[in-house]
């Protein structure tokens, strides 16, 4: 009787086993999610370009000499620092030069005239005085006295004319001067000479209307930058002056910059095949940052709309149609389709209003094959395993 039992108990055992593997080997293959948990944080509504911006000095300079010529001196090479004044470029201009020293020469004899015809002026009109005063003693004519007046302001009109004349001479140099200056390029400001297109001896020439030719020197101011972005049209009335931002670029991954926005376009740039974009300019706040930039490094502008403090949030990549998402059950390793309400929301969290709670875990992978509502699921804990 006890043997009989025995062999009904190893009998149930295996039976139990069997069914057991038949479970297990039907049931199917966990599949591998990652997870985060529920967090209680800050949470931003924000815009961002719809296409890579720019980033743009806040001040540029394109030069060219005034009038064409040939290179006589060229003061500065690509890269170069310079100071507001100084002398970038200079065409030949000995023959300008001397018309300024001619001018200068003639200016000169014109007021050595006028105060030569000036002293003859006033001792005319003191003898005309004298002549003036004798003649009430009747010492003298009538006519005498007639005469010394009369050459006495002939000669006050001459030594008016000399003067205008000197002040002329004096213009004239100032014009002499201004086309002795077309020759000369000067920095419009301090900057950085980033391109220089000509050579000692070469020519150059001014650019014919609207046939656009390569400046002779390029200048940017580098002390100052900002950021050029579009944003579509639907997003852009959002969007004003002032509101805080963030810039990110290619060349400072994983680097944000605090910015402003400084400027909304008031048009819309309709380009064809391309969506409709409202350019926003955006300008970094710490000047420390600006000493890192380039002209014309491709960037993006995340515009801060909204800003709530403490409120439940997720990874924005968690978030499937705006209003569902799925939770992972620790207890019995399973994925539930969960309907959610959300309120803000950008690139990285969206708040959670209803539908989950603090601390429960979302699936981040949702887009990995077999994630589905009530499928077996298991943590993976290799960030890299797709």
């Amino acid at each position: 009787m006890i043997k009989r039992n025995r062999h009904l108990l190893i009998f149930s055992a295996v039976a139990v086993s069997i069914v057991l593997i038949l479970v297990y080997s039907t049931r199917a293959k966990p599949v591998k999610v990652l997870v985060e948990a529920v967090e209680i944080g800050s949470i931003e509504e924000t815009v961002a370009n719809t296409r890579a911006g720019t980033v743009k000095a806040c001040r540029r300079a394109r030069m060219s000499p005034a009038m064409g010529g040939q290179i006589a001196s060229l003061t500065v090479k690509e890269g170069d620092s310079v100071k507001q004044g100084d002398v970038l470029l200079a065409l030949w201009n000995d023959d300008l030069q001397a018309e300024v020293g001619l001018a200068r020469s003639e200016a000169k004899a014109a007021k050595a005239r006028a105060k030569s015809v000036c002293v003859q002026a006033d001792i005319s009109e003191k003898n005309a005085k004298r002549k003036t005063d004798l003649r009430k003693t009747k010492v003298i004519s009538e006519e005498l006295v007639d005469q010394a007046v009369a050459t006495s302001k002939s000669q006050r009109a001459d030594c008016l004319a000399s003067v205008t004349s000197a002040t002329v001479s004096d213009e004239r140099i100032g014009v002499a001067e201004a086309l002795l200056e077309r020759t000369l390029l000067k920095a419009p400001f301090d900057g950085i000479a980033v391109e220089v297109n000509g050579e000692v001896g070469e020519y150059v020439t001014p650019s014919p209307p609207g046939i656009p030719t390569l400046p002779a020197i390029d200048m940017v101011d580098s002390s100052c930058f900002y950021v050029v972005a579009p944003i579509d049209e639907v997003d852009a009335p959002k969007i004003k002056p002032d509101m805080k931002a963030r810039i990110t670029l290619d060349a400072f991954k994983d680097r944000r910059f605090p910015a402003t926005v400084r400027r909304v376009a008031n048009y819309v740039l309709d380009r064809e095949k391309q969506a409709r974009t409202v350019d926003i300019e955006v300008i970094f706040e710490n000047p420390e940052d600006m000493l890192e930039m380039l002209p014309g490094y491709s960037s993006d502008a995340e515009v801060i709309l909204k800003t709530r403090d403490n409120v439940l949030r997720v990874p924005t990549e968690t978030i499937i149609d705006k209003q569902q998402l799925y939770v992972f059950n620790s207890d019995d390793q399973s994925l539930e389709l969960r309907e959610v309400k959300t309120g803000l929301s950008n690139w990285d969290h969206t708040e959670i209003i209803s539908g989950v709670g603090q601390d429960e875990l979302v699936v981040i992978t949702v887009d990995r094959k077999g994630v589905e509502d009530g499928a077996f699921a298991i943590i993976d804990t290799s960030k890299n395993n797709d």
